[in-house]
C-alpha cells in the first residue's frame, strides 16, 4: 500500500536529515530550486516520477521502498509458520557490530549497506556451519539485499550509550552513512568461541573490500535471499540449499 502525500513529504524530510543533507544540498542534487524542496517536504508540491527516481538513488533505496507504507518504521514481519524463530541476543549483536566496525568500519567503502551484509553473512554463515545462532538477528529481504531488523534503533541506542558515532560522508558524489566505533568489542566478556571469531573474520576478509553496489549484487545471488518474498523475513534454514560461492561448508581453493 502506498503512503499518502503527507507521509511521503515527512519521509523525504527524515531521509534528508538522516543523510546529513540541508535543503540546499538536496535541491542541488535534484537540480531544482531550494524553495521547491521546502514545498515538497511540506506536501505543498507534487513529486514527479523523475524526482522520485532521483530521490531513491540519493537515499540508496528503491522507488517502491520509498513509497512503501512500512519503510518509515521498518516493520519486520514475523517468520512464516514452520520457520524457526531464533532468540535474538541484542547485546551479542551489538558486540558483533562493534567488532566488525573496529576491523573495517574506517574503510572508505564500508557504509551502512556494506555493514548490513557483513552482519547477515556472519549470522547465516555461522548457522550453516554449526546449526546454531550467532546473534539470532532477523533479516528482511529488501531490494538492496538482506537488512537486519531494528538495526537503526539498535545503532541509535549504541550512539546514546557512547559506543558508536554516526557520520555522513561523501563517497564518489553520494552521501554515505558510516558508523564508527567509540569502544572496542568486549570479546572476552561475551565468551566468544574461536569458531565465532573465525566466521566473522572470514566474512570481513572476503566482503569488506566491496562497495555497497557490489556487495548488494553479491547478496542477491544467495539462495536465502532469492527464495524469500519481498519484505519477508529470511528463514535461516534456507542456508542448507546454498551453492558455491555462498556455501561455507567447503570454500573452494583460491
Amino acid at each position: 500500500m502506498a503512503i499518502s502525500e503527507q507521509e511521503l513529504a515527512g519521509r523525504i524530510k527524515k531521509l534528508r536529515k538522516d543523510f546529513g543533507l540541508v535543503q540546499k544540498e538536496l535541491a542541488e542534487k535534484l537540480n531544482i530550486p531550494r524553495p521547491s524542496v521546502s514545498q515538497i517536504e511540506s506536501a505543498q508540491r507534487d513529486v514527479s516520477s523523475m524526482e522520485l527516481a532521483q530521490l531513491a538513488r540519493i537515499f540508496e533505496i528503491s522507488v517502491d521502498d520509498l513509497l512503501s507504507d512500512d519503510l518509515e518504521d521498518a516493520k519486520c514481519q514475523k517468520a512464516k509458520t514452520g520457520s524457526k524463530v531464533p532468540k535474538f541476543d541484542k547485546e551479542k549483536f551489538k558486540q558483533v557490530l562493534l567488532y566488525i566496525l573496529d576491523k573495517c568500519g574506517a574503510k572508505a567503502n564500508v557504509g551502512e549497506t556494506v555493514v548490513y551484509k557483513l552482519l547477515y553473512f556472519s549470522d547465516f554463515n555461522y548457522y550453516e556451519l554449526f546449526e546454531d545462532y550467532l546473534t539470532g538477528a532477523s533479516y528482511r529481504k529488501i531490494s538492496f539485499g538482506p537488512a537486519p531488523c531494528d538495526f537503526r534503533e539498535i545503532a541509535q541506542e549504541m550512539i546514546d550509550e557512547g559506543k558508536l558515532k554516526k557520520v555522513t560522508v561523501d563517497y564518489y558524489g553520494k552521501p554515505q552513512k558510516k558508523y564508527l566505533p567509540l569502544i572496542n568489542a568486549d570479546v572476552n566478556a561475551w565468551n566468544w568461541s574461536a569458531r565465532e571469531k573465525e566466521v566473522i573474520d572470514n566474512v570481513i576478509e572476503r566482503l569488506s573490500t566491496m562497495d555497497a553496489a557490489a556487495v548488494s549484487d553479491y547478496s542477491h545471488g544467495d539462495i536465502p535471499w532469492e527464495v524469500t518474498s519481498d519484505k519477508d523475513i529470511i528463514d535461516y534454514d534456507t542456508v542448507f540449499y546454498r551453492k558455491q560461492p555462498y556455501s561455507v561448508r567447503s570454500y573452494p581453493e583460491e
